[in-house]
């Protein structure tokens, strides 16, 4: 871990946070390439009402926009949370280099936590993983979110 991904992290925070007084599940995103943020989101799937508007998904979509291409090899995506089985499965297809995330997700995680998309032994591509980086703030923000949500 490095003071880059505590920064990097802390902005996708900020966007978690927003998503969640949208009514949205806290969870934010940001896709580094050459030490800039490329594209930054929190999730939309209640705005949108789409299920794939998860914030990883959208930050990928946006940073292949960005680099005009399918491939993402050079990009860092921070998350709040442990991808789900399609966001990890997108992240592979993209070939990112490195995905760093907050909490795990003991009901949907994708990197062991359930399901173990990310570092699958045959997978065509591997990605640098770097768990729990500011995990308790990530954590809370989503226990709080949930907690407001069944009152």
């Amino acid at each position: 871990m490095t003071a880059d991904d505590e920064r990097h992290m802390h902005h996708a925070l900020r966007l978690a946070r927003a998503a969640g007084h949208r009514g949205e599940v806290p969870v934010g995103a940001v896709a580094v390439y050459g030490g800039e943020v490329i594209a930054a989101a929190g999730n939309a799937m209640e705005l949108r009402r789409d299920a794939t508007r998860h914030a990883e998904m959208i930050v990928l979509r946006r940073a292949v926009r960005h680099l005009s291409g399918w491939r993402l090899t050079g990009v860092t995506l921070y998350c709040t949370l442990e991808p789900c089985p399609m966001c990890a499965g997108a992240m592979v297809q993209a070939r990112i280099d490195r995905l760093v995330y907050g909490a795990r997700d003991p009901k949907k995680g994708a990197d062991g936590s359930v399901y173990d998309v990310l570092r699958n032994p045959r997978n065509n591509h591997s990605i640098d993983v770097v768990e729990g980086v500011r995990a308790a703030d990530c954590g809370l923000l989503l226990t709080s979110f949930f907690r407001e949500l069944r009152r």
